[in-house]
């Protein structure tokens, strides 16, 4: 009822709106997790799924929907669009394999339940709102479970069927399901994480849209993590970039793809608490707000559950390539490397995955460099796990003078080791390797630097 008051408050002052809404909250783990248990051959899981979504969903139905016959065909279609899930389930029990493009269909049937829903309320409040199937609008790729829009293609529809009802009258509010698109021969695919966020920003760049708004359940971006920092603030304005690197480094707010289709025409996107709509929120453009000093720190977030793998020998000395090969390697095992440092001495390189990749990001590289761990240029590829990475988002840090030694001296206040460091050529942030047990210890030490607290 909140999303519809919002948008019907919005729409009442003369701005034309377009809804894109998430799954109810815990209903695609859900459905994975039916999904799952009828790969391994379970035959009950994907059932109980259904009946609990289904008791959910009828309970809401019966709570925002006063005509009996609008509950009913809500209640019906929910009933179809979740059969259409089991269908796939007891495919997916019977071959015990749940392949990406089953998978894609099957969690794409969660959005759909809510854009019925919040249109039917639209209406009943006096709202003229038409649901779209995000299928017909957003194309994509081939690639299931992480679709990548088709930008051209997506415009093209976009502005065919949504521009003209826009048009047609103020006050129509077209309703689309977010996470969710089809490839070109009609396949259904989703965006993976943060897709419903992603899906408003194409349709923003789409449709020449003058903002994006995401409502959400925090206050905006905030200046740490409040589970970690109490006192953490609101974060009012970052640039593209800024919001980039704080998604990349651990912030939980906003996913970096989000902010792509955006990017090119200059469409400011705005994060905003569904349940607290008079809180100013963060705004997101293309420059950083033309008040802030060059060195101000504006966030601190961590990345936890990784390890920092080293790469260390006297014969690596003005050798050529070294780099590439390790980095090869870990290409194999489609790890992400999150951050690197490499000695100006060139005797050392290391660099920071995923806990779950590093053992065979270590094999992998170990055998890159079989032959020089043999002849002893190479002394050793060790593996330190148990390592965060924390880092400190500041205004124009390239250049800047004093964020860095202000961060130092933080961490050395609270007597934590810095195990690496990187101040790459971005002009957002400085990053540094600790113990995970420090972590926290170190976000607390660093907001309290940064924010005088």
């Amino acid at each position: 009822m909140r999303v519809a008051d919002i948008l019907r408050r919005h729409t009442s002052d003369g701005d034309r709106a377009v809804a894109v809404v998430s799954a109810l909250s815990g209903v695609t783990t859900d459905l994975h997790r039916g999904m799952t248990a009828a790969a391994e051959g379970d035959e009950t899981v994907h059932g109980d799924v259904v009946e609990q979504t289904l008791d959910r969903y009828r309970e809401m139905v019966q709570q925002l929907i006063g005509d009996n016959a609008e509950r009913r065909r809500l209640q019906g279609a929910a009933a179809e669009i979740l059969g259409d899930y089991s269908a796939v389930c007891d495919s997916v029990c019977v071959l015990r394999e749940a392949t990406p493009k089953a998978l894609d269909r099957a969690l794409a049937c969660g959005e759909p339940l809510v854009v019925l829903l919040l249109a039917s309320i639209l209406r009943q409040l006096g709202s003229d709102a038409r649901p779209i199937e995000a299928r017909d609008i957003i194309v994509t790729d081939r690639v299931f479970q992480h679709a990548v829009p088709r930008m051209e293609a997506t415009t093209v529809r976009a502005r065919e069927r949504i521009h003209p009802l826009l048009a047609s009258r103020p006050g129509i509010i077209p309703v689309i399901a977010g996470f969710i698109g089809a490839n070109e021969d009609g396949e259904t695919t989703t965006l993976g994480r943060g897709g419903s966020d992603f899906t408003a920003a194409v349709l923003g760049s789409a449709l020449d849209a003058d903002e994006v708004w995401i409502w959400t359940d925090v206050d905006g971006v905030m200046t740490a993590d409040p589970r970690i920092v109490p006192d953490a603030r609101i974060v009012p304005g970052l640039s593209y970039g800024e919001v980039a690197e704080l998604a990349y480094f651990g912030a939980k707010v906003l996913h970096p793809r989000t902010i792509r289709p955006l990017v090119d025409k200059q469409i400011p996107l705005w994060i905003k608490n569904t349940f607290r709509p008079d809180v100013a929120g963060t705004c997101i453009q293309h420059e950083a707000l033309p008040d802030e000093a060059p060195d101000t720190v504006k966030a601190v977030t961590h990345v936890a559950g990784l390890s920092m793998i080293t790469l260390e020998g006297r014969g690596m000395l003005g050798v050529p390539g070294v780099a590439a090969r390790t980095f090869d390697a870990v290409a194999r095992c489609d790890a992400n490397v999150l951050m690197i440092s490499q000695a100006s001495s060139e005797q050392s390189i290391c660099f920071v995955v995923s806990s779950g990749d590093a053992n065979c990001v270590v094999r992998e590289v170990s055998r890159e460099f079989e032959r020089e761990l043999e002849r002893r240029d190479i002394d050793s590829v060790t593996q330190l796990d148990g390592v965060d990475i924390v880092t400190a988002l500041a205004v124009g840090m390239q250049g800047a003078m004093g964020v860095a030694s202000r961060v130092f001296s933080a961490l050395a206040r609270r007597r934590i080791n810095i195990l690496a460091i990187a101040q790459g050529s971005s002009k957002y942030s400085i990053s540094v390797v600790v113990a995970s047990q420090d972590s926290n210890a170190a976000v607390i030490a660093v907001h309290e630097e940064v924010t005088g607290r």
